[in-house]
């Protein structure tokens, strides 16, 4: 039997903060008990909270380490290793890796490539040998606006740990990017296009969207189906595009553009996602509704860290003082995320679930983590 006692603790539960003591005993929590009481060989906390570990639905993460400068492609296993330790190191214990899939092949400027079958092979594989501290599903973006999605979602089935597909609409003038100005601020900053290269890039996705954009759709809302992954929608930003959403299944919304949309989400029972870095930022960089507005209005569920891991802990953080509620805060990084993704072993300390748990101590609503177990173990 491995057994760790955290003691003197400030636990946070579903439900309510306290100051206590968890027992982590062969993968589980065994127990909860309230006092001041610090066992022999228990880990003195000093008061220090003590949460779930923290669940990601949605990272852009890895693309950074696989690509940390513009066409340079790094090995691969490296930089997964490399992303899993510093998801650890900011307390997420399980993630959802997103991998775009869809590539544009006609239009080599698109610069949209295939890559996430191969790449989801390598996570998998790296997952199996034990070489990864957290645990590790894939998401899959799927691109509606582009060439080769159906192809490439054949190349995934259910046994790939595929745990969400998201509906992703690039399409210039819509969703995101319904602003034109801020899409072309985007390509020109990032991938250094001229003016007459987003012009023809901006043609090119229209056409795309015209062509495949239906037909796209549907093919990802059949796969998800078929891998038993759960279905989100992605950008949503009028209640027409909310309603397309229920209707095909979507269970949560990511990153609602708009204040109607999220609205039309809480209506029609779809869990609502907002990015880190926009509440922590005060707003959305694409000139979209702020997260804390939809915070404030009773419109916000899970957060996200977006491109930004160490933002996730900070957001939850941040909403508890919104909130006045550190329990209803923290939810959102933790038990919110796991139940829209169908994970009921963890996301509480609760006696049973299973034992991810992290040790936190905080500087001005910034969360240092001090400590972290996944399963009993300690990984850091």
């Amino acid at each position: 039997m491995t057994e760790t006692i955290l003691a003197n603790a400030t636990l946070v539960l579903p439900h309510e903060t306290l100051r206590g003591q968890v027992r982590l005993v062969d993968g589980k929590i065994a127990d909860i008990a309230t006092g001041l009481e610090i066992p022999s060989g228990a880990v003195d906390c000093g008061g220090d909270l003590v949460l779930p570990g923290l669940i990601e639905l949605h990272t852009d993460n890895l693309e950074r380490h696989i690509e940390p400068r513009p066409k340079v492609n790094w090995p691969h296993a490296a930089a997964i290793i490399a992303h899993d330790a510093e998801l650890a190191s900011v307390g997420i214990t399980t993630v959802f890796d997103a991998l775009r899939v869809g590539s544009v092949v006609s239009y080599a400027k698109a610069n949209y490539g295939e890559y996430a079958r191969t790449l989801a092979d390598e996570i998998l594989a790296l997952r199996a040998s034990g070489a990864l501290r957290i645990s590790h599903f894939l998401h899959l973006r799927a691109e509606v606006c582009s060439e080769t999605l159906s192809a490439e979602l054949d190349k995934f089935g259910a046994d790939d740990s595929i745990g969400i597909v998201s509906l992703m609409d690039h399409t210039p003038g819509a969703r995101q990017f319904r602003d034109l100005s801020k899409l072309k601020e985007y390509y020109i900053g990032k991938h250094g296009y001229s003016d007459r290269e987003f012009d023809d890039l901006v043609a090119n996705q229209l056409a795309l969207s015209q062509e495949f954009g239906a037909r796209h759709e549907a093919a990802a809302v059949a796969a998800a189906l078929r891998y038993g992954a759960v279905l989100a929608s992605h950008d949503d930003t009028e209640a027409g595009h909310v309603d397309q959403s229920a209707r095909h299944g979507a269970q949560f919304a990511e990153f609602p553009t708009t204040h109607e949309a999220a609205l039309a989400c809480r209506a029609l029972g779809i869990k609502i996602m907002m990015g880190a870095p926009n509440l922590i930022r005060g707003g959305s960089h694409s000139g979209n509704v702020a997260a804390k507005f939809l915070a404030e209005d009773g419109l916000l569920d899970i957060i996200s860290s977006d491109y930004v891991p160490s933002s996730l802990l900070s957001a939850g953080l941040l909403l508890a003082d919104v909130w006045g509620d550190m329990a209803r805060g923290i939810a959102t990084i933790t038990s919110a995320p796991a139940a829209v993704a169908g994970l009921t072993d963890r996301g509480q300390l609760v006696p049973g679930a299973r034992a991810d748990v992290i040790r936190v101590t905080t500087h001005d609503r910034a969360g240092a983590v001090r400590g972290m177990w996944v399963q009993g173990e300690r990984v850091g």
